[in-house]
């Protein structure tokens, strides 16, 4: 098919690389660098050329029922345009695109431009050697994301009843892009087309195989939430070292006692008959109600966390009471230095199921929170 003379002499010894018709005589041709929009003389115009220079930063449509408006954003020269009948927009699309990416250094020489995508406002480029996607009103600008084939670990979908996941895993990091059922299947098919002719492999199966596997996603990445070692919703203040080295002066108490199971009762200075309530006051808590009266007026900012801490004071009260109280027991060395059992003791057992019903109920608050915060960095991913 001829090229129009005013086209050949514009091209200045480029090649055509696309050309789409544009009905009556007006086409578009496509070189590396420019897009060219012919028109053909006509009863209120005459024979034209216009050329569109493919170095734009910014390319953008306005569809109508009848007619598409093409708009490139250049930095020195503003905004040019041009209008296409509305049904050839798909078609004249493609290649526009294909020439802005290598006009902006994206694509590289030899590299094909496959099939360009639109789903409302998330536009996705296949090529030969990468996957292009940008989100946002326009269909291309500088906010656009690619990965890279050569970067690819593994390939996948999930189904839904409206729309198809892919995905993409790309440098151990998955990334997942939403596509209209109606839609889908041929998108599935042209990239899994494009990555098995990039690995030299056949299928699926042996493409995932060949670039490491079906790899689990990463127990964090930049967008989780890292909470540290972990939440521990017992302790709102970390225990003091005082208290393990109480716990090994009773065990040494308890080896050296066996031959006296009644020294030292009903004294201040048996280990397991002390809690600390308040560091360096030099006092122990002899009675339940000086534990009380200690535990519950320092902390009123957390009432979980106060909750948490008044139970577990009232059971270290019960067990100094039910070891040190009476003054004179005959009980082994063991029991002597540990909180009472719940057969020995129902009121403590009552304390422990309440403490047991308290960290269960703080439990579940930190996991809902967790699964919330796990749903909104889905929802920014793949709002991106």
């Amino acid at each position: 098919m001829s090229v129009p003379g005013i086209v050949h002499s514009t091209l200045d010894g480029e090649e055509i690389a696309a050309r789409v018709s544009l009905g009556s005589d007006d086409e578009i041709f496509i070189t590396p660098t420019r897009t060219i929009v012919y028109r053909a003389d006509g009863l209120l115009s005459d024979e034209s050329a216009d050329e569109y220079p493919h170095d734009a930063d910014r390319l953008t449509l306005s569809e109508g029922r009848r007619k598409t408006k093409f708009s490139l954003e250049y930095a020195l020269d503003g905004t040019q345009e041009f209008t296409i009948p509305a049904g050839k927009t798909d078609a004249v699309l493609h290649p526009v695109l294909a020439g802005v990416l290598n006009g902006n250094g994206i694509t590289e020489s030899g590299e094909t431009v496959v099939k360009t995508y639109r789903f409302s406002e998330l536009t996705l480029i296949i090529t030969s050697d990468r996957l292009v996607k940008h989100i946002g009103g326009a269909v291309w600008d500088g906010d656009y994301e690619e990965y890279r084939f050569d970067g690819v670990t593994n390939l996948s979908f999930e189904d839904g009843s409206v729309a198809t996941q892919i995905v993409l895993t790309v440098d151990g990091r998955p990334q997942r892009i939403k596509a209209p059922n109606e839609e889908a299947n041929d998108l599935r098919e042209r990239l899994q087309r494009a990555l098995f002719d990039y690995h030299g492999v056949g299928s699926l199966e042996e493409l995932n195989e060949t670039l490491g596997g079906d790899d689990d996603e990463p127990a964090s990445s930049e967008g989780s939430v890292d909470f540290g070692g972990g939440v521990d919703p017992l302790d709102a203040d970390p225990p003091e070292p005082e208290d393990s080295e109480r716990r090994d002066e009773a065990s040494v108490a308890d080896e050296s006692d066996a031959a006296d199971p009644l020294a030292d009762v009903g004294t201040d200075e048996t280990p397991a008959a002390t809690v600390s309530t308040d560091e360096g006051d030099g006092q122990s808590a002899a009675t339940p109600s000086q534990s009380a009266s200690t535990t519950g007026g320092d902390h009123d900012a957390d009432a979980m966390t106060t909750e948490t801490e008044s139970i577990l004071a009232d059971a270290a009260d019960a067990a100094a009471s039910s070891s040190a109280g009476d003054g004179v027991t005959t009980a082994e060395p063991s029991q002597s230095t540990s909180a009472p059992t719940p057969e020995t003791d129902p009121e403590l057992l009552e304390r422990i199921d309440a403490l047991e019903a308290a960290v269960e109920r703080q439990s579940e608050i930190i996991e809902q929170q967790g699964e919330t915060i796990e749903q909104l960095i889905e929802e920014l991913r793949q709002g991106r």
